[in-house]
C-alpha cells in the first residue's frame, strides 16, 4: 500500500535513517563491546541497557526501511484545482464550535500537529475530494462534527 508523505517529513525520516545508521548504531556497538570487555555481562548495567539500545535503534531501522519502500513523495505546492487532496491547505468552518480550523492534509508518517492531520484520519478521509462550499459531517471518536469547507489551497 502506498503512502503518501511530503518532501519535508521524508527528508526528516531519511535524516533519522542516516544519523541511527551512521552514527547511533556504530557509537552504541562501541559501548556494547566496550562493556562486555568488563566482563560478567549478566550483571553489567552498561551491556544490558547497550544491548536493548542496539534492538530499538536495529528495529527502527527496519521500521524506516519497509516504510521507504511504500512511501511517495508528493509536493503540496502542486496545484490540484479546488479539490481536497493530499498536501492540501484547508479552512474549515467548525459549525458545532463556531470557530474557523486550517489543517494541512499530510501523510501518518509526516509531522502531525494541531495544523496538520493525516489524510487517513477521520476528518482528513472526510474532506478528500470535497470542494469549497460543501458541507462535510465527520464521525470522530469523541462526537459527529459538521464543517463547511471555506478555501483550498495548495503551497
Amino acid at each position: 500500500m502506498v503512502q503518501y508523505i511530503t518532501p519535508a517529513g521524508y527528508q526528516v525520516l531519511k535524516d533519522e535513517f542516516e544519523q541511527l545508521k551512521s552514527v547511533e548504531r556504530p557509537k552504541v556497538v562501541q559501548e556494547v563491546s566496550e562493556a562486555a570487555a568488563q566482563g560478567d555481562r549478566s550483571e553489567n548495567a552498561e551491556y544490558i541497557y547497550g544491548k536493548k539500545r542496539l534492538r530499538e535503534i536495529d528495529g527502527r531501522l527496519r521500521f524506516l526501511s519497509r516504510n521507504f519502500e511504500t512511501m511517495q513523495v508528493v509536493d503540496p505546492k502542486t496545484p490540484r484545482g479546488n479539490k481536497v487532496f493530499f498536501g492540501a491547505t484547508v479552512t474549515l468552518f467548525d459549525e458545532d464550535h463556531d470557530t474557523e480550523i486550517v489543517y494541512q492534509l499530510v501523510g501518518p508518517l509526516d509531522k502531525i500537529d494541531s495544523t496538520h492531520i493525516s489524510y487517513n484520519s477521520p476528518i482528513g478521509q472526510a474532506l478528500l475530494g470535497h470542494s469549497v462550499d460543501e458541507e462535510v459531517a465527520v464521525k470522530t471518536p469523541k462526537e459527529m462534527r459538521h464543517f463547511t469547507i471555506l478555501d483550498v489551497k495548495y503551497e
